[in-house]
């Protein structure tokens, strides 16, 4: 079993994964530019808390983002702000739908725990006798990134597609491959970007919790 962090300073440390998480959503500190788009790295903080923490932390964490996400298009909307905030209309309509709540925040739950899981795989795999091997915790980023883009723009796809095609102009049949798109240019960016973040991020918090429970023993 991999050791994590106390419960009392885990508290404090899953307090502040929820600050940065904050800071990163309402700042435009949570992305990056580059060349073709602007890459999110809004969900790294959640990927973390839950390597170090466990994935309950990671899915409380993961809700925080999905809150964020409802703030953020309730109060600065875009054309389809309506996937993620059941406080905006759909297309041709007065009222919103109650629907988005599954796209706000289930992926962004996932997020806090799939990346624990394929951390653990990837650990005992390798037979990696101390926690945080660079291997399994870059591989724990692209998931964890993977399963945001996945999962929300799947379930736009399945919840969403009529207005999501009205919303951008563009006729019915061409949605797959406009969320195919988007998943190619930007969900595999973002999932080199947050390998290479948690991979080293992670490393070096690995090392600080391993030293500590050093002197402390």
């Amino acid at each position: 079993m991999e050791n994590r962090i106390p419960s009392q300073r885990g508290t404090v440390v899953l307090a502040l994964f929820a600050a940065i998480i904050v800071v990163l959503a309402f700042t435009p500190l949570g992305f990056i530019p580059l060349p073709f788009i602007k890459m999110t790295i809004i969900h790294i903080p959640v990927i973390l808390g839950a390597l170090l923490l466990g994935p309950k932390c990671g899915a409380c964490l993961g809700f925080l983002f999905g809150l964020t996400s409802l703030i953020n298009n309730t109060i600065s909307p875009a054309i389809t702000s309506f996937t993620f905030t059941p406080f905006y209309p759909l297309p041709g309509s007065d009222k919103g739908s109650w629907v988005s709540l599954i796209v706000c925040f289930v992926p962004r739950i996932l997020v806090g725990v799939i990346p624990y899981y394929v951390y653990r795989l990837i650990q005992h795999l390798l037979h990696a006798e101390k926690p945080g091997s660079t291997v399994s915790l870059a591989a724990a980023g692209i998931a964890g990134a993977l399963t945001n883009t996945i999962f929300v723009m799947g379930l736009i796809f399945l919840l969403f597609s009529d207005a999501y095609a009205a919303a951008k102009g563009i006729g019915p049949e061409l949605v797959l491959g406009v969320i195919l798109a988007i998943v190619g240019t930007n969900g595999i960016p973002e999932a080199i970007g947050a390998g290479i973040l948690v991979a080293a991020v992670g490393k070096a918090l690995f090392a600080i919790q391993n030293s500590r429970k050093g002197l402390a023993s």
